[in-house]
Parts: structure tokens; sequence; C-alpha cells
């Protein structure tokens, strides 16, 4: 007999590294349709030496690897173990992590997110469902985006559901089909140069605002390849790594410049990316923060209806949907798209570990 009602923690970390998104939610279903509310959620941000080590961990070899996730899954359970003590959560039907990619290789049959070691349901003393991507490229399938089914379920009102995080997605219906793909790098290359500048980020695009647009850099990040390939399509942190900074490094212009010519890439990239030009877009992650990239995206965009939600919304959209998969999980029913993915078909992702 399946729940009409779940409590759940979402969380996520995700590539631009400002943290672990926890978001408590409760999810409702009646006559088929789905109904959330995000209740305590807060983001508990990565010392400095923990940003160091997920930056580099790319590098890492096979067997430091190993105990960077046996590292990682303590630090992630013991930030879920204080969240919940802290909110005195109770009744709690599961833990929905999505752990923090290192490797995303799908091209060669592999992907790594650490932090989902069976180990981290004993250390919480909570159900956890976790490790969604594996399965999926198991199947031939990308393992990302794994958000737009729940942008289907929960977000069916909007034309497009667009993600400005280390990286922009997008996810939309197309001939009853949900069709989603990775369209460019976002805050990865953004915050890379904020953070030549002694910054986090940069506040509203105020620094990128007053650069000079490079043409020639332009042209030559908008002809990279990736740009032309059909969906579905995903990246990872090596496309920043070995394509595009090595690119922009090349050209000897000022950060200013580097962040204003990058800025008008991605929201001209996004452009590209929508079969229609018209209609309302939910934009949400960080990059949706950045005034001046918002405004570039509505350049390119004119007849788009941008809507930036309510923060909640705009800052744990991620954590929110991986709970909802970590639902569909314990349901047995379908949280991964062939359509989006290109696995060989839809399934139910994910492992759980029982407290």
């Amino acid at each position: 007999m399946k729940k009409d009602y779940y409590n759940v923690i979402g969380v996520m970390s995700g590539t631009s590294l400002d943290g672990v998104d926890l978001a408590h939610i409760q999810f409702e279903i009646k006559n088929d349709k789905w109904t959330f509310e995000i209740l305590e959620c807060e983001t508990i941000s990565y010392s400095s030496n923990w940003v160091s080590i997920l930056k580099t961990a790319v590098n890492y070899s096979e067997n430091q690897l190993k105990e960077l996730n046996e590292n990682y899954t303590q630090l992630l359970a013991s930030i879920i173990a204080d969240f919940i003590k802290k909110h005195k959560l109770e009744n709690l039907d599961a833990v929905c992590s999505h752990g923090h990619t290192i490797l995303h290789q799908p091209q060669n049959g592999f992907t790594l997110q650490i932090g989902n070691l069976p180990e981290i349901a004993k250390l919480t003393q909570q159900k956890v469902i976790c490790d969604f991507r594996v399965q999926d490229v198991q199947l031939g399938g990308q393992g990302a985006p794994l958000v737009p089914i729940g942008d289907r379920i929960l977000f069916q009102e909007y034309d497009y559901c667009m993600n400005l995080g280390g990286f922009s997605n997008v996810s939309f219906e197309e001939n009853n089909t949900r069709i989603a793909f990775d369209i460019s790098a976002v805050n990865t290359v953004l915050n890379f140069y904020a953070n030549q500048l002694g910054l986090d980020y940069d506040d509203k695009g105020q620094i990128s605002s007053t650069g000079n647009c490079n043409i020639d850099l332009l042209n030559e990040l908008n002809a990279l390849d990736f740009y032309q390939k059909k969906h579905p399509k995903s990246l990872g942190f090596e496309f920043v790594k070995e394509v595009l900074l090595p690119m922009i490094e090349s050209y000897p212009i000022s950060i200013e410049d580097k962040l204003r010519t990058y800025t008008e890439h991605i929201a001209m990239q996004i452009a590209l990316a929508l079969p229609k030009k018209n209609g309302s877009m939910l934009t949400t992650g960080g990059g949706a923060y950045n005034t001046f990239l918002i405004e570039r995206i509505q350049f390119h965009l004119p007849k788009m209806n941008i809507v930036i939600p309510s923060k909640k919304i705009l800052e744990f959209k991620e954590a929110l949907i991986f709970a909802l998969l970590g639902v569909l999980k314990m349901r047995n029913e379908i949280n991964a798209l062939q359509s989006v993915t290109g696995a060989k078909y839809d399934h139910s992702s994910g492992v759980i570990y029982d407290a």
C-alpha cells in the first residue's frame, strides 16, 4: 500500500561548491497530483579546506578517491544529523541525498558522486536514498540531468524550467515527451574569475557589467563542438578545466572582460538552446541572483517571461527534486526519463540504505 503523504529531507551539493543544501519537505499526492511544502531549509557552507579538496579531486588517484569518499560521507552524515537535531525533525520517511559529483564521464560509462556510501544510513540513523546517477549511466544514459521529472511533476505550469547553477540546464515538454539537457557552464566559470579578484562570486554581475565583450573570444566559445551536439547531453567539471578555461586564458584581456564575454556567451547559448523563444521560464539556481546575466538572457529572449520564484524554491529546488526522486524510488516509480538521459528505458534509479 503506497502512502499519500511523505516527510523527507532533500540534500544536494552542486558543482558551484557553495555548500550543502538541505530542505525539509512534505509531499502529498491526491488524485495523481503531487503538492509540496518546503519547511526548514539551509545551506551549510564548506570550509575553505573542503572547497580546495573538492576542486582538485578530479585529479585524484583511485585510492585517494576511495579515502575522499569515506571522509566526505562522514562529513555529509554529520551535516545531515546536525540539521535533524537543530530543527527537531521526527518521523522522517527518508533522507534523499544526491552526494557531490567528482567525476562525470558518461561516455566512458562512469560517474562518481561521493557521500553515497552505505555507512551514511547508520551515521544519520535514517533511511537514506541516494546514488541516483550510477544506474542511469549503466543503462547507457548520461546520468544527467535528473531534475526534469521533478519539473514535469511539480512545475508543469511553466513552458521552460531553467537552472543556472554550476552549469545551465533546461527542461520542457515537446510532443508529450520531457526534453532536458545541459546548455553550458555558468558559475563554475564565473566564480573561477571572481575568485581571482578575491571574491566568492560576482555579486549581481556588477563586475562583469563593467567589462567589454571580446568578440573573438565570444565567437570561439560559441563555436565549441558541444553546442552543436543533439540532446541528450550533459557537462562535467572536466569540460571547464580542459576546454573552457584554457580557451579563455589564451586571451590577454582583463578579468572584467573575461567575465563580461563569458556572461554574453551564457545568455546567447541559452537563447539558442530553446526551440520556442516565448512563453514563461522558471529560473532557479544561484545564477538567478546575477542581475546582469538575467538582463542579457532577457535581451536575447525579448518575448520570454523570465520568472524568478520565492527564495526557498530558487535556492532549494534541486534539494526539493532529489527529495521527490527519493520518494518515487521508495514507491518503486519511474524517476529517471529515457527521453532526458538517453538511457535504454525509463527506470527507478537510486539505492536505499535502511537505518
